[in-house]
C-alpha cells in the first residue's frame, strides 16, 4: 500500500485545516516548495497537492503558479486536486505537468464531463474525490452539500470509466481521531474501483487497518496532518504499510 503525503496550499503556504472548514487553519511551513522537497527526499513517490483558496472560490487561484514551480524541482508525479470544476481546468493543470487531476464538484454535477475527460486524457489521469459527510457527499470546498449518497457517486463514476476513487470522511479529516475504515471498505466493494483512503490518520495502527483493505482495491493511503504533527515519520508510515 502506498503512503502519498498530502501538502494543502492557502495563500501560498502550507496549511492543514480542520474538517475542511477555512477558519480552522493550522499553518505548517511558509514554504511548500521546501516541503515537497523534504517528502520526496523521505522516499514519497507520489505527492497530494490541494489548492484550498480555488477549492472555495470560482475565481483564479494565486497557488496555480506555485503548483508549477513544485512539479519543476522535484521529480516524482504529482495529483491535484481543489476547485477543477470545468474540462478547461482539468486540461490547464494537466498540461502544467499535474500526473493525475483528482475531481469532485465537477463528478457531482456534470458526471458525463467526467467521462469525456477519462476518454480524452486517460482513466489513469483523472479521478475522482469523494468528500463525505454521514455518508452524504459534499460539494464546493465541502461547503455545500451534493444531495447524493458517497456509494452512488462512486457507482456512477465507474460507469464513467473512473478507475479511482479518493474516499474522505469530512468529518474525520485533519481531526487526528482515525480514518473511516468501514466507509471505505463499503465504497471500495460497492465500486470495484481503486480507492485511496483520506481522513482522519492519526497513528501506524490506523495504517496497519487500512491496510487489511488491501485485497478489496485499497491501495493508498493519504496522510497530512499525522505527519507534520510528527505522529510518525514518513519512513515509519512506509514500513508499516509493506
Amino acid at each position: 500500500m502506498l503512503i502519498i503525503p498530502a501538502i494543502d496550499l492557502q495563500n501560498g503556504k502550507c496549511v492543514r485545516l480542520s474538517q475542511g472548514r477555512k477558519d480552522a487553519q493550522i499553518v505548517y511551513n511558509d514554504d511548500p516548495i521546501t516541503v515537497a522537497k523534504d517528502f520526496e527526499l523521505a522516499g514519497a513517490q507520489l505527492l497530494h497537492i490541494v489548492d484550498l483558496d480555488a477549492a472555495f472560490s470560482d475565481s483564479g487561484s494565486p497557488n496555480r503558479d506555485l503548483l508549477g514551480q513544485i512539479i519543476r524541482v522535484i521529480e516524482i508525479p504529482v495529483q491535484f486536486g481543489g476547485g477543477l470544476r470545468t474540462a478547461k481546468d482539468v486540461e490547464e493543470i494537466i498540461k502544467l505537468g499535474v500526473r493525475r487531476a483528482i475531481v469532485g464538484t465537477l463528478a457531482v454535477e456534470s458526471p458525463e464531463t467526467v467521462a469525456d475527460l477519462v476518454r480524452d486524457f486517460g482513466s489513469d489521469r483523472i479521478a475522482v474525490g469523494i468528500d463525505a459527510k454521514d455518508g452524504e457527499v459534499m460539494v464546493r470546498g465541502w461547503e455545500q452539500r451534493g444531495k447524493i449518497r458517497a456509494a452512488k457517486l462512486a457507482r456512477i463514476v465507474a460507469q464513467a470509466g473512473v478507475e479511482r476513487i479518493i474516499y474522505t470522511d469530512v468529518a474525520r479529516d485533519g481531526m487526528l481521531v482515525g480514518p473511516n475504515v468501514e466507509q471505505t471498505r463499503l465504497l471500495a466493494r460497492e465500486s470495484g474501483l481503486k480507492v485511496t483512503a483520506s481522513g482522519g490518520v492519526a497513528s501506524l495502527a490506523d495504517l496497519e487497518r487500512l491496510k487489511h483493505l488491501a485485497p478489496l482495491g485499497v491501495d493508498s493511503v493519504i496522510v497530512g496532518k499525522a505527519l507534520y504533527e510528527r505522529r510518525f515519520t514518513f519512513a515509519e508510515a512506509a514500513r508499516a504499510l509493506l
